[in-house]
């Protein structure tokens, strides 16, 4: 079989990923051997293996597992999928919680090594826990150690910075005010942190987000240089609500720390517009970019 740089997933048949993989590309252009199409079938000059599956969660699955075993063969050097809906991956039997972490059982099936960081251009903000419930999440010092790792070598590696400069979220509000406001500060972070520090690690003691996205996001609408090269943050909305109101539209999902890098465009499936071909294809035309930048 030949060898591609990146394969694109079309997604969710009920979504919009075909039409922003199809928008997408006929603004970038890629060359023709750099790409494959995988899912449905779309109007592109591209290579496309059809995903024959008429249940959705099933296709959806079926297509990143066929891009995993690709990945895994050496066939592709990176991959970029379209939205997909996890009610529709849980109907049919797949209970992750994200593509993410289906991608992560296909490439890794033994160890969890996919770390989660959102691009948009100069601001990368990585997920220190990702799909769960407010409730259930928790943070363990060697667990912070290893994934600001992953992100190090990441920044070292993919963009040449010799010594990245990395903020770290804090998790409670005000830091916790000296344990006032909770303790993973003290008995979490601030060891993570020591330790780091002492592998050579840039990386800040943790400061309240508030204040660290009030800064970064000044900066960044001013189109000034960022304090920080990446910003570790602790769960889900902490990051992403500040990543998605200052650059929805061009912000990435990029999963690091697996064979190969994996983008995806920041919006969902979008049922409610599919079909009428008014769909914005700029976050997916930035995922593409990115892969091939990468890759």
């Amino acid at each position: 079989m030949k060898t591609y740089k990146i394969a694109i997933t079309t997604g969710d048949k009920l979504g919009i990923g075909k039409e922003i993989t199809k928008k997408a590309l006929d603004i970038i252009k890629p060359k023709k051997d750099e790409v494959l199409i995988i899912g449905e079938k779309i109007d592109v000059p591209y290579d496309i293996m059809e995903i024959k599956e008429e249940n959705n969660g099933k296709f959806c699955a079926s297509a990143l597992e066929y891009a995993c075993s690709l990945a895994d063969k050496g066939l592709i050097k990176g991959l970029v999928t379209s939205p997909v809906s996890k009610l529709e991956l849980h109907k049919a039997g797949y209970f992750y919680n994200g593509q993410t972490e289906l991608i992560e059982h296909f490439l890794s099936p033994k160890e969890k090594r996919a770390q989660m960081i959102f691009i948009a251009n100069d601001l990368k903000v990585m997920l220190l826990t990702r799909h769960c419930a407010l409730k259930d999440v928790s943070l363990k010092k060697e667990e912070v150690i290893y994934q600001t790792k992953i992100l190090n070598d990441f920044l070292v590696e993919k963009y040449n910075i010799k010594s990245p400069k990395i903020a770290l979220c804090a998790f409670n509000p005000h830091c916790g005010e000296g344990g006032i406001l909770g303790d993973e500060e003290i008995k979490i972070l601030n060891p993570a942190v020591e330790n780091l520090k002492q592998q050579g690690i840039n990386i800040t003691y943790p400061i309240s987000a508030d204040a660290l996205f009030a800064r970064v996001g000044k900066e960044y609408l001013s189109k000034e240089k960022l304090s920080y090269d990446a910003i570790l943050s602790c769960y889900h909305d902490q990051a992403l609500t500040a990543v998605k109101a200052l650059s929805f539209d061009c912000a990435i999902n990029t999963t690091i720390g697996l064979k190969i890098i994996r983008t995806s465009p920041s919006s969902g499936t979008a049922y409610d517009i599919a079909g009428k071909n008014i769909a914005n294809p700029n976050s997916m035309k930035e995922a593409i970019e990115l892969a091939l930048k990468l890759s």
